[in-house]
């Protein structure tokens, strides 16, 4: 589970590390930064930031976290947004890949993100999201780590107006589809008697096809990829990966199964056909299945992109 966006309070996360959405005098202000101040200890804090500041937007400190469930703050200080013409995307890629940096050298573990200068710096939430997500994505290919996106608010998380327009039209045809085919079934099961072929419990064993685990070792081989690639790519934890490699019985989980569907890159056909290797399958009365088969028609597999949209609509998220 290296990236994560959850809904929460960044003050309550037991990371090793949160961030603090600094300005450059380190001092406590509104939003994000004043809820941290005051929820690790305003004097205490403030008398380590003094020692420390200024600083320079893109750059980070770290210091204790007090009286925080967090060891540590680490202190990035965004850029406020001026036309997206001053180097405000690399000054925001800045700071959080040096926060990023300080716990590696703090030999952290895990570490919580706000939505870096996209509260009262007025960068704009959808770009600012997606600096957020390559920059931390772009670093874990790298470092093994647990990175929280935390977002107080859910509108804080927003995709364009056209795309949302899109699924939503998308979801509203598969939803008529599916009744349609219920008013239809209901129509032949009246209608119409079924009897079904009795098989042996030997016949059935003998039509035991590849487990989940051998389907998904030769895609990666036939996709030319490398294990380390793919599970990068699809937001997993080297050890989930190596439990699922290691064995032939693994059995997993929906979200785990899609996740490298996406990382893979693989068709429709090719995702269905994974999903039943393992029990599943996409299912068009699910709006998040239906979400997920629309960017996999498109052929657009970008995970943290499709968790993006998930969370627009309020649906469980692949990682």
């Amino acid at each position: 589970m290296p990236l994560k966006i959850i809904h929460n309070d960044i003050t309550n996360m037991e990371t090793d590390a949160i961030v603090n959405a600094a300005n450059c005098q380190l001092l406590s202000g509104g939003g994000v930064c004043g809820a941290i101040f005051q929820k690790a200890g305003y004097k205490e804090l403030t008398h380590e930031c003094q020692s420390l500041s200024p600083i320079a937007v893109g750059q980070a400190v770290i210091t204790n976290g007090y009286h925080l469930k967090a060891k540590y703050v680490i202190h990035a200080v965004g850029p406020i947004y001026q036309d997206g013409h001053h180097h405000e995307k690399q000054d925001l890629i800045n700071a959080y890949h040096n926060a990023l940096k300080l716990a590696v050298q703090y030999h952290l573990k895990s570490i919580s993100f706000p939505l870096i200068s996209s509260g009262i710096y007025g960068y704009p939430k959808e770009e600012a999201l997606e600096v957020a997500t390559q920059t931390i994505s772009h670093f874990l290919l790298t470092h093994d780590m647990d990175v929280y996106l935390v977002v107080f608010d859910r509108k804080a998380i927003q995709i364009s107006e056209k795309l949302y327009s899109d699924i939503e039209h998308y979801i509203d045809l598969y939803y008529e589809e599916v009744n349609d085919r219920r008013y239809r079934a209901i129509e032949f099961n009246s209608s119409k008697s079924v009897s079904y072929q009795k098989l042996s419990l030997d016949d059935l064993l003998e039509e035991t096809e590849e487990t989940f685990s051998e389907t998904l070792l030769r895609l990666i081989d036939e996709k030319g990829m490398k294990d380390v690639d793919v599970y990068k790519r699809a937001n997993m934890d080297r050890k989930l990966f190596s439990k699922i490699r290691s064995h032939k019985d693994y059995h997993p989980k929906k979200k785990t199964v899609l996740s490298l569907a996406i990382a893979l890159r693989l068709s429709l056909e090719e995702t269905q056909d994974l999903l039943n290797k393992a029990g599943y399958s996409l299912s068009h009365s699910q709006k998040e299945d239906i979400v997920i088969k629309y960017f996999i028609e498109k052929e657009e597999f970008d995970l943290f992109e499709i968790n993006n949209t998930l969370f627009s609509f309020d649906l469980p998220l692949l990682s």
